[in-house]
């Protein structure tokens, strides 16, 4: 076992490789519907079976859903469709252990009540219920979710886009928010109003204080004016955070909401899609003040690169990752126009953002095979061949959800992290994972949320570079904080609670 540990020391990051991600041949599947359907398409990326690989749940709007069983061999990506929930006008979807079982089961949004599908561990779902929670007929297109203290439930929270049922709507006709959170074995609902019709929503320790707050990301083209960005403080009675706290009021078309170090600073940049300008964020480290930097660091990605449409973009799901293991995180946007704005571009492939070791970002999507030119919504980006190469997948609307293969050469070193605990909590939900390597720490927080109208449940994924190895440690939900343990490069491994000890397992 390679044991040596780094000083924080900041080297060079290998060479770029050549970034190629190959479409793949899958079952036929589209998100599709009317006015109600022009959000969501979510896709949920979790091992639904305990095989070890990845599976897939996607929204389908108006059509129903699609499930496939992931049958991928390494160096080869294929999926086999299973029969899928018979549920109707499904707009995304989160895992979620909330039976606390160690299976993961799933967070349905709809236009119409909310679903919690039970799994059994061999990618079958029953509809469930847990104590004193029903859903009203809204229209959910955000959610995200934490343990708070020692509760054996979760917090979750759900955001509520227009009220179909205000007679004065659509405009300025944004429904209230929700917060559930437990009482023991039971749930209490909390309204989080105003609302601004939300299209994304995350739980997150952003300022790594030890407590979660809830960003949420809002669609101005409804609530018109009045509206903003919105971060709430969720301990106790929920509060906005305001000018007081150095919040600054930000009016975005806002889809989706995205977390990461990018910088191994140990705290989260922001990206936040939208209509036109991607607003990439840094904490200022000033109250919860964050100032936009994503025209100095070259991630606007307000227009589009090719097509020929030279209107403004219109962005919704951002995943971050390393697609070529330097060491270095990329960002992945979902592209499409909302249906036929024509003050948006109609033409408006997705975006392949490549870091470079300077902080700068170029865009490679044309180059690496991604530019498609379909109208995309939620997305995914995952190892599902277990290579060593994070993968892509994105659902669209009236057109076939895509899959492409991360081929590109010659590619870095890596880890794959898994984290497991007694439940509650089986996941590890808020706890954090600290990788040291020749470039120096890198900090993944464990959160379910984000995105647009879909999560992933995976191992987390770190690109080393040339490193031959690190050291990584974890800090729990409750904050105990394990050793510092050596790992090899280009390996999965798995860590497991046992009370004041852990275990390393590869698998």
């Amino acid at each position: 076992m390679w044991v040596k540990f780094f000083a924080a020391v900041l080297v060079a990051s290998p060479a770029m490789a050549d970034v190629r991600f190959d479409p793949v041949d899958v079952p036929a599947h589209a998100y599709t519907g009317g006015w109600e359907h022009f959000v969501g398409g979510g896709l949920a990326v979790f091992d639904c079976d305990g095989d070890e690989r990845v599976d897939v749940f996607a929204a389908g709007g108006a059509s129903a859903p699609a499930l496939w069983r992931n049958t991928s061999v390494t160096g080869t990506i294929s999926f086999a469709p299973l029969p899928a929930p018979a549920l109707t006008d499904t707009i995304g979807a989160y895992p979620l252990d909330f039976t606390n079982d160690g299976v993961l089961d799933l967070v349905v949004l709809r236009v119409g009540p909310d679903v919690l599908l039970q799994g059994d561990g061999a990618c079958g779902f029953a509809p469930t219920t847990l104590p004193e929670l029903t859903f009203e007929d809204q229209w959910s297109t955000a959610f995200s979710a934490i343990w708070e203290g020692d509760n054996a439930l979760p917090t979750m929270a759900f955001g509520h886009y227009v009220d179909r049922f205000d007679p004065d709507g659509p405009f300025e006709a944004c429904d209230t928010n929700a917060l559930m959170r437990p009482d023991g074995d039971r749930y209490t609902r909390l309204s989080l109003a105003p609302g601004f019709c939300p299209l994304s929503m995350l739980m997150s320790d952003w300022s790594r204080s030890g407590g979660a707050d809830l960003r949420v990301s809002n669609d101005r083209h409804y609530y018109v004016k009045g509206g903003a960005e919105q971060l709430w403080d969720i301990t106790a009675t929920p509060r906005l955070y305001g000018e007081a706290d150095g919040w600054l009021t930000h009016q975005i078309w806002g889809m989706g909401i995205a977390e990461r170090d990018l910088d191994r600073d140990g705290l989260a940049e922001v990206f936040l899609s939208s209509m036109g300008d991607q607003r990439l964020q840094e904490w200022t480290g000033e109250g919860a003040e964050f100032k936009d930097v994503h025209f100095a660091r070259g991630a606007a990605a307000h227009r589009p690169y090719t097509g020929g449409d030279g209107r403004p973009s219109t962005g919704w799901h951002i995943s971050f990752g390393d697609v070529q293991n330097d060491g270095i995180d990329d960002v992945f946007i979902a592209k499409g126009n909302v249906q036929q704005m024509p003050g948006m571009a109609m033409e408006d492939p997705n975006n392949l953002l490549v870091q470079d070791e300077d902080g700068m970002f170029v865009e490679t999507g044309l180059e690496a095979g991604l530019a498609s030119l379909h109208r995309a919504r939620g997305a995914a980006m995952v190892d599902f061949d277990a290579d060593g190469l994070l993968d892509i997948a994105v659902v669209n609307r009236f057109a076939p959800l895509e899959v492409y293969h991360n081929t590109s050469t010659p590619a870095g070193a890596w880890i794959s992290v898994d984290v497991r605990q007694p439940a509650p909590n089986a996941y590890a939900v808020g706890g954090w994972i600290e990788v040291m390597d020749d470039m120096g720490l890198q900090v993944r927080e464990l959160t379910v949320g984000g995105g647009h109208a879909g999560g992933i449940s995976a191992p987390q994924h770190f690109g080393l570079g040339t490193a031959e190895g690190a050291v990584m440690r974890i800090i729990w939900p409750d904050g105990t904080t394990t050793q510092w343990m050596g790992v090899d490069a280009d390996q999965r491994v798995r860590l497991i609670r046992d009370g004041e000890s852990v275990s390393l397992k590869t698998y």
